[in-house]
C-alpha cells in the first residue's frame, strides 16, 4: 500500500513538473492564447472619427481594398463623428485592445483637446500610433461670388465689421478652428466660427451659402476649385502643382501654416506584434501605386511614417502646439 502511494505520487510530482516546464516555455516565448492565434483571423473594425464623405473617410475607402488582401480579412468601416472626432478617441481608448479596432487619427486633433479641454475624454498619449500617411493643407475661401477678392479686403473688412464674417469649419479644437484663432490673433481681426461635425457638412453648408467663408482642406479646395476663391493657403510655399497662382499667408505677411496629418492609431495596450502587422499592411498599401496616385490626384499629400517614427512626430508636434496654444492664450 505504501509502495502503490509512493508511485503515486511519484507520478503526480512529474506530471505537475512536465506541466510547469511547458507552461514555462509559452510564457518564455510570449505564447499567450491571444499573441499565438493567427492574426488577423476575423474582420477589423476601422473607425473615421467623422462624417461620411470627409477627407478621413475618403482615404479609408482607399485604403479598404488593398487592406482586405494584405490582411486577408474583412475590413469594416464604422462612423463616429462628434466634438471634433473626440467622440471616436474616447471610445478607442476604451476599447478591447486585441488589434481588431482601429481609428484615424488627426492632428493637430489628438493633441489639441486634451489640452484645452478639462476632460476630453481620452489623452494624446493613450492613442497607439500605428501609422501617419498623409497631410492636407487648409487653405481659406469664399464663393466666387464674394465681394472679397483678396485676403486683404477680407481682413480689413472683418476689422471694421468685427464677428460678421462667419467662418465654416470641421469641429473645435481642430486644424480648421486652430488656424481660425490663429488667424485673429495675428491680424486683430474678428471672426464667427460655425463648427461642423466633419469637413463635408462644413462644405455643404459653405457651398449653400450657409457661411461666408470656408477654411478648407486641400482636396476639398481642388473638387470645388471652379465654384470658389482661394484667400490664401496654408502651405510654407505655395501650392503646387494645384494651385500656383494661390498665395500662401506666409507670403501675405501673416506668419502661418494651416494643416491636417492623418493616420492610424490603436488602444494602449495592443499588443507589439499585432502593430507590426498592421503598421507593414498600412506601409505596403500607402506606398502603392495605387493609393499613391489616387491621392494625388485628389490633393493630398502622401506622408509615410510608421509606428515609432509617427510617435516621435506626434511628441513634437505637441510641443509645438502648447507653444501656439499659448500665445493664442488658449492654456
Amino acid at each position: 500500500m505504501k509502495l502503490v502511494t509512493k508511485r503515486a505520487s511519484k507520478l503526480i510530482t512529474i506530471a505537475f513538473t512536465v506541466i510547469f516546464l511547458a507552461t514555462s516555455v509559452l510564457t518564455f516565448a510570449g505564447g499567450t492564447k491571444e499573441s499565438k492565434e493567427k492574426y488577423p483571423s476575423k474582420p477589423i473594425e476601422y473607425i473615421i472619427p467623422f462624417n461620411p464623405g470627409g477627407q478621413s473617410d475618403i482615404t479609408a475607402q482607399y485604403q479598404k481594398d488593398d487592406l482586405q488582401k494584405v490582411l486577408g480579412v474583412n475590413i469594416v468601416i464604422k462612423y463616429m463623428p462628434g466634438a471634433g472626432g473626440a467622440v471616436a478617441w474616447s471610445n478607442l481608448v476604451k476599447a478591447k485592445p486585441d488589434g481588431y479596432t482601429i481609428c484615424g487619427n488627426n492632428i493637430p486633433h489628438i493633441i489639441v483637446q486634451p489640452l484645452v479641454r478639462k476632460n476630453a475624454g481620452y489623452k494624446t498619449e493613450q492613442l497607439v500610433p500605428v501609422y501617419m500617411f498623409e497631410t492636407t493643407p487648409i487653405g481659406l475661401a469664399v464663393l466666387k461670388s464674394s465681394p472679397f477678392k483678396t485676403l486683404k479686403d477680407f481682413i480689413d473688412y472683418a476689422k471694421a465689421h468685427p464677428g460678421e464674417i462667419t467662418i465654416g469649419g470641421s469641429g473645435t479644437h481642430t486644424g480648421h478652428h486652430l488656424a481660425l484663432l490663429q488667424l485673429q490673433k495675428l491680424t486683430g481681426a474678428k471672426f464667427t466660427y460655425i463648427p461642423s461635425t466633419g469637413a463635408a457638412p462644413s462644405v455643404a453648408n459653405f457651398l449653400g451659402g450657409h457661411t461666408q467663408a470656408l477654411f478648407a482642406n486641400s482636396n476639398d479646395l481642388v473638387q470645388h476649385k471652379d465654384k470658389i476663391r482661394i484667400l490664401a493657403i496654408g502651405t510654407e510655399k505655395r501650392f503646387l502643382p494645384y494651385f500656383p497662382d494661390v498665395p500662401t499667408f506666409i507670403e501675405l505677411g501673416i506668419n502661418m501654416t494651416a494643416g491636417i496629418d492623418r493616420g492610424v492609431c490603436v488602444p494602449p495596450g495592443t499588443p507589439k506584434d499585432r502593430i507590426k502587422v498592421l503598421e507593414d499592411a498600412f506601409d505596403k498599401v500607402c506606398r502603392g501605386d495605387k493609393f499613391v496616385n489616387k491621392m494625388q490626384e485628389l490633393g493630398f499629400l502622401v506622408r509615410n511614417l510608421k509606428s515609432e517614427e509617427f510617435k516621435k512626430y506626434i511628441e513634437k508636434k505637441t510641443k509645438e502646439y502648447k507653444q501656439i496654444l499659448k500665445e493664442l492664450g488658449e492654456i
